[in-house]
């Protein structure tokens, strides 16, 4: 009966010890943490050429004449990273010099753009003024994906008047981006 004593203590020390240092409880096998990542966007620029640009030059004359020059590049970079598309207007004021020329008339000046080279996803329509004051839009961005840019060359082109003075004359053409 003894042994029969002491294998009972020996077995309920097991079971009293194996509640006593269970391993610990069953956790989920499955967890999840919810992770992100914030991508922010940059800035909507236009680069323009430094100038000064020559539209070329004439000699005096009984009749008007149209010099039309290249201006240089002029890019927009857009690093908003959206959906948002943009615009670019344009405009000149008058040419000072011994005389003002007017560019405010229809038919006196023009800003046509070349077509866009873009990089990205973006539509880019370009229209043509056919005066440089007070200007307008020369350029539009619609169907925008995230980042893109565009550029193009416009053609400048301003009538002199048969009464113009000898001398210089200059204008500063504006471009804007929004």
């Amino acid at each position: 009966m003894r042994k029969k004593a002491i294998v009972m203590v020996i077995a309920a020390g097991w079971v009293v010890g194996g509640l006593a240092i269970a391993g610990p409880a069953q956790a989920d096998t499955i967890g999840g943490t919810p992770i992100t990542i914030q991508v922010t966007g940059g800035p909507l620029n236009i680069s323009v050429p430094a100038g000064p640009v020559s539209l070329g030059s004439v000699g005096a004359s009984l009749n008007a004449q149209t010099v039309t020059a290249d201006l240089g590049i002029v890019g927009v970079t857009d690093v908003r990273a959206g959906t948002a598309g943009w615009v670019v207007t344009a405009s000149a004021v008058d040419f000072t010099g011994p005389q003002n020329i007017s560019v405010s008339e229809p038919g006196l000046s023009s800003y046509t753009p070349s077509s866009a080279s873009v990089i990205g996803v973006a539509t880019v329509t370009g229209t043509n003024l056919d005066a440089l004051y007070p200007g307008g839009v020369v350029e539009t961005a619609t169907a925008v994906t995230g980042v893109n840019s565009a550029t193009w060359h416009p053609s400048i082109s301003v009538t002199i008047p048969a009464d113009a003075l000898a001398g210089t004359y200059s204008s500063v053409l504006t471009h804007s981006v929004s």
